[in-house]
C-alpha cells in the first residue's frame, strides 16, 4: 500500500502528530475534564503535541519553550506560559501514557510473542549534589544505584522496559535502582501472560524461570554467566546477540535522541510526565513509520529532521 502523505518538513511532522493525538484524545477527554473554564491558551491535545514534539527535538527545558517554538507560531499561536505548561503537562501525564497504550492497539507489530526485558538507569540528581537533593525524591523511593556500563554510581531510579523484537516499547516501570530486576520483571511479565522473553545476566534464575513458565506460561531466556556449567546452545546464543542489538538501538534512541536521562525534572511527578512523554513520542514515531510504509520502523531521526531540513542545516 502506497502512503497518501509524506513527512517533508517539520510542519508535516507536527501536523501528523497533532491530528493523530487529537483523534486519540477524544476518547480520553471526558476522563480529564477540569472544573472551571477551559484553558485560555492551547487545548489539551495541542499541549500534548507540543510536549511530544519538543521531546523528539530535545527541547527539554521549559525555559526554551517560547524560543524554540517561536518560528512555528503559525502551528500553535497560543503557547502556554512556561510554568503553566509544566503544571498542565504533569496533570496530563497519565493521559499521555494512555495515548501511548492506544497507539499500541493500533500497531499490528505490538502482538509480537517474542520480546526483550531490560533496564536502564534514570539519574535525577547529579551525584555530587545528591546530599542536597529535594526530599521529594526520597519520598518516592529514589536511591543510589550503580551503572555497570559507565562504572558510575548515580542517584535516581531504574527504568524497566518490555520491548518487541522490532523495537516497540510495550511496557515500562520505574523502580528503586537496587531493586532485583527479576522481581520487577516478574510483576510485568505475569501481568502480560504468555510469550517468550529474552534478558541479560541479571535475569538468570532457574527456579524463577520455571515458576514463570508453569504459573504464567511465560518463557524466560537469559544469557548465562560465564562461570555457569549449563550454557545455552550456540544458535540460541547467536539469536540473543541479535536481540541485544535491538535493545541497544532502542536504548540509544531513548538516551541520545530523546534524552531520557537528561530530563531536568525537579520532582517525581515531573519525572513521570517527562518519561511518559518520551516513551509516547517513540511509539508514535513507530506508528508514523508504519503508516509511511517504512520497513525500518526505528528510523526516527529522519522523521524529526526531514531531509530538506538536514540539507539546509548542512548548507
Amino acid at each position: 500500500m502506497i502512503p497518501s502523505f509524506a513527512i517533508r518538513d517539520f510542519d508535516d511532522l507536527v501536523t501528523w502528530m497533532y491530528v493523530t493525538i487529537d483523534d486519540l484524545w477524544q476518547q480520553l477527554a471526558p476522563l480529564y475534564r477540569r472544573p472551571g473554564p477551559p484553558p485560555t491558551s492551547c487545548s489539551d491535545s495541542e499541549l500534548i503535541t507540543i510536549a511530544i514534539v519538543s521531546a523528539l527535538r530535545g527541547w527539554d527545558k521549559e525555559t526554551q519553550l517560547a524560543t524554540n517554538w517561536a518560528p512555528f507560531r503559525h502551528l500553535f499561536p497560543q503557547l502556554p506560559e512556561r510554568s503553566r505548561f509544566n503544571r498542565r503537562r504533569r496533570h496530563l501525564a497519565a493521559a499521555i501514557n494512555q495515548i501511548r497504550q492506544l497507539v499500541l492497539r493500533l500497531l499490528d507489530v505490538s502482538q509480537d510473542g517474542h520480546c526483550i526485558v531490560d533496564s536502564m538507569p534514570i539519574p535525577v540528581v547529579s551525584f555530587h549534589l545528591a546530599s542536597a537533593r529535594n526530599r521529594d525524591w526520597d519520598a518516592h523511593d529514589a536511591g543510589f544505584g550503580h551503572c555497570t556500563s559507565k562504572r558510575q554510581v548515580f542517584f535516581g531510579y531504574r527504568l524497566h522496559l518490555v520491548v518487541t523484537m522490532g523495537g516497540l516499547i510495550l511496557d515500562c516501570v520505574l523502580s528503586h535502582p537496587t531493586a532485583d530486576e527479576r522481581q520487577v520483571a516478574d510483576t510485568m511479565l505475569r501481568a502480560r501472560g504468555g510469550g517468550v522473553y529474552f534478558g541479560d545476566k541479571g535475569y538468570v534464575d532457574a527456579a524463577w524461570a520455571t515458576a514463570l513458565r508453569e504459573q504464567a506460561g511465560v518463557i524466560m531466556v537469559a544469557v548465562r554467566r560465564k562461570n555457569q556449567h549449563a550454557q545455552l546452545p550456540a544458535e540460541l546464543q547467536r539469536q540473543i546477540a541479535r536481540v541485544r542489538q535491538i535493545i541497544e538501538t532502542v536504548n540509544s534512541q531513548l538516551v541520545e535522541q530523546l534524552h531520557i536521562q537528561r530530563h531536568y525534572a525537579h520532582t517525581f511527578w515531573g519525572l513521570c510526565a517527562r518519561v511518559s512523554t518520551k516513551l509516547a513520542a517513540h511509539t508514535l514515531c513507530i506508528l508514523l513509520n508504519r503508516q509511511l510504509g517504512e520497513p525500518n520502523w526505528l528510523r526516527i531521526a529522519q522523521l524529526v529532521y526531514p531531509q530538506p531540513e538536514r540539507s539546509a542545516t548542512a548548507a
